[in-house]
Parts: C-alpha cells; structure tokens; sequence
C-alpha cells in the first residue's frame, strides 16, 4: 500500500513557494484579520466557523491573527514562533530543507532499543546531534524526544506545551530539528517524538477567546477543560500534528502521552488508521501509548506498545522499598514482578489500592508490546528532589534490574544518563514568571506534603524552585568514577541481545513465570524460531534455590561470582537459551 498525499487545513500552508493560504477556525469569533508585513487583511468567514485567506508572502514571513478587532493572537497550528508563544507565527515551506538519506524507512518494531532524552538539557538540536555517534556505538538504535512543541519561556519539560505544530524556538530552527532527524537516520537512528494530545499548558493557549468549542465543560481532566475530539475540526487538528511530524520531519514515531485523558473512545484509532494509511507498509512508523488504563484491545493492532508503567513501579519497589503514592498500589511487589514477565500488565481489570479498577487481559499480547524501563521523565522527575536510581539502590541490584531490562523479550527504553548510572537529579523544571511562576513552585511543594520526608513545611522548602535557572542545570546528566564501566556493561548487554535475541523476537511468546523467593522470580519466553530464553532474577540480600535443567545454556551472569547449580546469589540475574527447541533453519 503507498503512502497516501496530505491534505492539512489547519494552519499557514504555503502552496506554491510564493502563495500562503491562511486558515483559522475561530467559531466564536465575528471577524477575523490576517496581520502581515505591516498591514491587515480581513479574512472570509466560511461555514463551520472557518476564515481563510490567500496570500502572497515570502518564506519566513511574520504574521498573527486579530479577534473581533481587539486581541492579536498567534497561529494555533504554527509552524514556527521565533519569538516564543506570545510573538507572531512565521511561515514556514517545509519542502525547503534537502534530505541526505531519502531511502530511509526505518527499522521494525521488534529491533527497538530506546533511549529517551530532553533536547534542551543536551544544548539544542545540536547538542542532541553530537551525541549520537556514542548512542549508535553503545547499541541504542533508537531516541525519543521528549515533547518539543513550543512552550512558555526557554527551559522546560515540553509538556506545558500550547502551539503543538511548532518545534521550540529556543533548541533551534525547524532546518536544525531536521538536519538532526537526517543525521540519525544516517547513523542507523530512528527518532521518535512524544506528542501531547489530552492538554494545553497554562501560558500561551488563547483558543478558549475564539474557539471554546475546542474544549467540552462536562468533561474535565487534571489540567482541566477536556478537549473535544467529538468534533472534526479538533480531531482533524491533532491529526494533521501526528501526519505533520512524521511527513514534514520525517519522525519515525510518536509516544503519546496521557492517553487515558483523551475522552474519546475512537480517536486513538482514528489516528492510527490515518497514520498507517499515510505511512504505507514500505515504511516503519512506530506509535507507542502512554495509558494509565492498560488497554490491551489497543495493542492488538493500532498500536506498536505501550509504556508498561506497571513494571517500572514493581520493579522500583523491589529495588527501593519504596510504598508511598502510586508505590502503594504495588506492593507484594515479586507476584507482581511474575504476573508482568509472565503476562504483560499486573493490572489487567483489578482495583489498585487506590479503589479504582483499570486494565485489560493482556497475557495474549507478544512480549513486545510493552516498552519495559527501569527510569523515564516521569518516573525520576516526579521525585521531590529526581533521585536517580544509582542513588536509591545498589550497584549491584542496578546491574540485575538492568540485565533483565535489557536481555528480556519486552522493548527497552532507557533514560539518559542510564548507560553512566549518572548520579545527577533530574528535577522538574518549567521557567514561568509572576504569579504563575509563584503558583508552579507552591503546587509542586504541596504535592508532597502527604510523604512522610516532606510532611515538615521546612523539609518541603528544600525542594527546588522549578522557575530557577540552576534546576534546570542541575538537571544536566553527568557522568560518574565508574561510568566507564556502567557504559562497557550496557554495550555487552546490548550486543548479547543484538546477537541473540532480535532476531528472533517476532513471534516470541511468554511460557509464564514462577516466584523462587523473597524479590526472585524466574521467567520464560519461547523465541520466533523455537527457543527457551529464561531469565533468573534475584533483587533480594539472600541466596535463592533454583533448576536449571542440562538443556539451558547460560548466556549471561551478571555477577562477578561463579555460577553455582541451583543457587542464584543476592542481586543477580542468570540469562540462559536452549536452543534444542529451536526450529532448523530453512535449507
């Protein structure tokens, strides 16, 4: 199947190098004027509360909106804002910038080793670009970029974000975001966004004066006002966004954040569909889910995995001892270790501590549906003070924990600074100002005034402003005395799956696993061509008893002692293949 041509609607669309059509949907809106190259132009309203105008403008031109004659605003679906979410939109002809490797088509799913990383704590476009020989060497051969779309301020996560079409001003231009995608693609790298879907931020949004409909008041979320993708002007606005990443950029992938706060029940498969349908089946385009939910009916088809949040959480509490906020719902944390390896979600339909149920079965779903991870953005930044794991657990239990992320059938995503077990923070940080700024730094204080550590006011002053500039540098990945070592470690566990097990992931099932003790499981997947890959973990101090019958090999030992039959020593994991199952290959 081709890919199919484009047709977007939204936005500054330049038709012919020198003509630009200007469409805005402003439903609330009386009139509508164009502010271009120092003169207004009144724009004809057409039906659905669309205003449209054609015309002659230079690449690059500067330009907004007037609302009833009295609020310029920016382009909602800007391509560029070089002056950030307040100044006017630029037009921007994407057919510009000259592709070295146009015969990229990506890589399939089943090969993915992910790193995620944010763009602005690496220098910008550039930044980013300079390290990807490095990635490539150590055996990542994918990156994920933490949302870029244009947000208040120069610093900060990307998902405050309020212009979804345009690429953050203060990381670079639009032809430096795609020199970098061009590079990677080069270098062997796909490249991935994630792509907020369920909000706007607080500073910058101006749709609620001209198009409140975009938004539906019965239906509400944590950043408040849902968005109404029941109308087509809104869904077709976040789908232009999806098809305009991976057209105009040439993304190979988008990691949707927080899907389970889109109240829509069919948009997610709209946009896939679209996607699929634009993409073709010569190339590989990846679409990955974050969903609280663990809609296992959405990995049958429409989509590639899903961050497998329940994993990371048993996992940490394993590793930490941890119980406290979303921990509490993970606790017996080694049947939930076997339920995930064995099947996917822990929770596939039961009610979490919380009173809430959530989740679907998914024990019929390959093991490369979920993307495992022992760190993301999330996860470490959501911490008061972004302690890293290399912080909170042992060296030893870390290298476990690690082995079984990266040699276990599921998709790895590491976060930055993993492959260096970097012991710098990751903080939250935004770079808002006034009363905003005050409100940010107060909100993020009292969400931890229900832990124990910060329950004393003065505890909770500790707690870094997210608006100051030395957040955000402290936030910097920096490497340790023994990175070196950290990064060897990770480069051989990646080659050992590279050899081993990439090829022969499509098709790979779970066979299920078994609790061997306190914190020490033992699991088991059957590989596309036929063989047993087993993994014994052990995240606890004592010495676990174990079989491993002749037929296994062992592959891999993560600890420096000698494997002793039967015995699986404190803060270990044993990775073993047998290959006696295995199918003979076709003459």
């Amino acid at each position: 199947m081709p890919a199919l041509p484009l047709r977007f609607t939204h936005g500054a669309l330049v038709e012919d190098g020198q003509r630009t059509c200007f469409s805005l949907w402003a439903p609330d809106a009386r009139t509508v004027e164009l502010e271009l190259d120092g003169a207004t132009f009144a724009m004809a309203p057409e039906a659905d509360g669309w205003f449209r105008l054609h015309r002659r403008c230079a690449q690059g031109a500067l330009y907004r909106y007037r609302i009833d004659g009295e609020l310029s605003v920016p382009d909602p679906a800007s391509r560029f804002q070089p002056q950030g979410v307040h100044g006017p939109s630029q037009v921007v002809a994407p057919g510009r910038h000259h592709w070295r490797h146009e015969q990229w088509r990506g890589r399939p799913w089943t090969e993915a080793v992910i790193q995620e990383l944010h763009v602005g704590l690496l220098g910008g476009y550039a930044g980013v670009m300079r390290e990807l020989p490095r990635l490539v060497e150590l055996g990542i051969n994918a990156i994920e970029l933490m949302p870029i779309n244009q947000f208040p301020g120069e610093r900060n996560w990307g998902y405050d974000g309020v212009l979804p079409f345009a690429p953050q001003h203060s990381y670079g231009s639009p032809d430096e975001l795609m020199a970098l995608i061009d590079q990677a693609h080069g270098l062997g790298l796909m490249v991935m966004l994630d792509v907020v879907y369920n909000h706007f931020g607080p500073d910058g949004n101006y749709l609620h004066r001209y198009a409140e409909r975009f938004f539906r008041e019965d239906k509400h979320t944590p950043w408040g006002a849902a968005i109404d993708f029941r109308r087509p002007q809104v869904r077709d606005f976040f789908i232009e966004n999806a098809l305009m990443w991976l057209s105009d950029y040439r993304f190979d992938g988008l990691r949707l954040d927080a899907v389970h706060a889109i109240e829509d029940p069919d948009f997610l498969r709209v946009l896939s569909s679209a996607v699929r349908q634009h993409c073709g089946e010569d190339r590989h385009c990846w679409l990955v889910l974050e969903n609280e939910a663990n809609q296992a009916s959405l990995l049958e088809s429409a989509f590639d995995g899903q961050w497998n949040d329940d994993g990371h959480n048993t996992l940490h509490v394993m590793l930490t001892g941890e119980k406290e906020g979303y921990y509490a719902d993970f606790q017996a944390p080694t049947e939930r270790l076997a339920r995930c390896l064995g099947e996917g979600f822990v929770y596939q339909g039961e009610t979490s501590h919380h009173g809430t149920p959530r989740g679907e079965p998914s024990a019929h779903l390959p093991p490369t549906a979920f993307v495992l991870f022992l760190q993301n953005h999330d996860q470490t930044g959501n911490r008061a003070l972004g302690e890293r794991l290399s912080s909170l657990c042992s060296p030893q239990a870390l290298r476990a924990a690690t082995t079984l992320l990266l040699l276990s059938p599921m998709i790895p995503l590491l976060f930055m600074g993993d492959e260096w077990a970097s012991e710098s923070p990751f903080l939250f940080f935004t770079d808002h100002h006034d009363e905003l700024a005050d409100a940010v730094r107060e909100g993020r204080r009292a969400e931890f005034k229900g832990f124990a550590a910060f329950a004393d006011p003065a505890q909770r002053a500790r707690i870094p402003d997210p608006n100051a500039l030395q957040t955000f540098l402290d936030s910097r990945p920096r490497r340790n005395a023994d990175s070196d070592d950290w990064e060897a470690f990770y480069k051989r566990l990646l080659d050992l799956r590279r050899q081993h097990l990439v090829p022969h992931l499509p098709g790979t099932r779970a066979l299920g696993a078994q609790v061997l003790g306190d914190r020490a499981v033992s699991a088991r997947w059957r590989l596309g061509n036929g063989s047993e890959l087993r993994i014994d973990l052990n995240l606890g101090p004592d010495p676990v008893q174990t079989h491993l019958p002749a037929t296994y090999q062992p592959l891999f030992n993560c600890t420096e002692e000698v494997h002793q039959p039967g015995t699986l020593h404190p803060y270990s994991a044993l990775v073993s293949l047998d290959s006696t199952t295995a199918a003979e290959p076709a003459p």
